[in-house]
């Protein structure tokens, strides 16, 4: 039997990334096959209004470490903590969003621990008692299988690539008081896009390129906010200065996995194809038909966007009303 699988959450002003709940449950999932229990670890300050959250979705135990220094994300400060939680509890497994912050977190883990480390994985499965880890390579080209061996076995998910299933597990708290260790980084300031669906989380992304023309992306942002979505954009887009670097989606910039990727006016590069290719379902809407965004898409528009884009917005307007 499995010395158990660990998921850590992550939570930002007492709130759960939606990435937490699909490591939760495909965590729950791990440790069925392994025969084994699902531990939670959550960080933070002030988090004992959602400490309880991660049993609805299969953790028989939920490690909590409230802690003043732990209130905002800070690389070695969670670090320590985290890295003293797996001595103590000896799993066979970590699972965690592949985020930003996930994604730097993993990494320092896997390094203090010697541990290996599958990053940005799409699906998980185990045998003979190892993870084998799914993961795109070479800009998305390929998907390779990647078998884990040693301990523990951490695996970076993907957001927007797994199911999300509530599981009622035990949800036995544990609160800790830790030893938050030395720290070298100091926070200074946050600053937040407050009221815009997180681009990697969102289940649909209507992004836009050079074929934009300008910095006025009026008609994507439309049908972005009727479809509840978010608004992407490719490098060049980005490059012109017409939306924020962190708008963009591909190799250099943001991964993302939604449900419906709608590309506008962008023409298909290798690294941009790297960040969506992964999307449950790809639209494209440029002039050129031989852009190699259609070879990705499952459907595509050859014209001009800002003539298709109004008309496919009121007519999901009149299927909504």
């Amino acid at each position: 039997m499995s010395n158990g699988v660990i998921a850590i959450t992550e939570q930002s002003d007492g709130v759960f990334r939606k990435v937490t709940y699909e490591a939760l449950s495909e965590g729950k999932r791990l440790a069925e096959n392994l025969g084994c229990n699902l531990t939670a670890v959550v960080l933070g300050s002030g988090i004992e209004n959602i400490s309880d959250k991660p049993g609805k979705y299969g953790a028989d135990k939920i490690i909590v470490v409230d802690n003043q220094a732990l209130s905002e994300y800070m690389t070695d400060a969670y670090t320590n903590v985290i890295t003293d939680i797996i001595k103590k509890e000896d799993p066979s497994v970590l699972i965690i969003g592949a985020s930003s912050q996930g994604k730097d977190l993993s990494a320092r883990l896997s390094a203090r621990l010697n541990a290996p480390l599958a990053m940005d994985c799409i699906a998980l499965s185990v045998k003979n008692g190892n993870i084998i880890a799914t993961r795109p390579m070479y800009g998305g080209k390929i998907l390779a299988d990647m078998a884990l061996e040693g301990k523990p076995q951490i695996v970076a998910i993907r957001p927007n690539a797994m199911n999300i299933e509530e599981s009622a597990g035990a949800g036995n708290i544990e609160k800790l008081d830790v030893e938050v260790g030395k720290i070298d980084l100091v926070f200074v300031e946050k600053k937040l896009d407050t009221g815009k669906v997180e681009l990697t989380e969102a289940d649909v992304v209507v992004s836009g390129g050079r074929g934009m023309g300008g910095p006025d992306f009026s008609v994507i942002e439309k049908l972005a906010e009727l479809l509840n979505g978010a608004v992407g954009a490719s490098r060049s887009a980005v490059d012109e200065g017409w939306r924020p670097p962190s708008d963009q989606v591909g190799q250099t910039g943001k991964v993302v996995s939604p449900n419906l990727y709608i590309a506008c006016g962008i023409s298909g590069a290798i690294q941009h194809l790297a960040g969506m290719s992964s999307s449950k379902v790809i639209v494209a809407i440029n002039k050129d038909e031989e852009a190699p965004i259609f070879s990705k898409a499952d459907f595509g528009i050859v014209g001009d966007l800002f003539e298709y884009i109004p008309i496919i917005t009121e007519e999901i307007k009149k299927i909504k009303s």
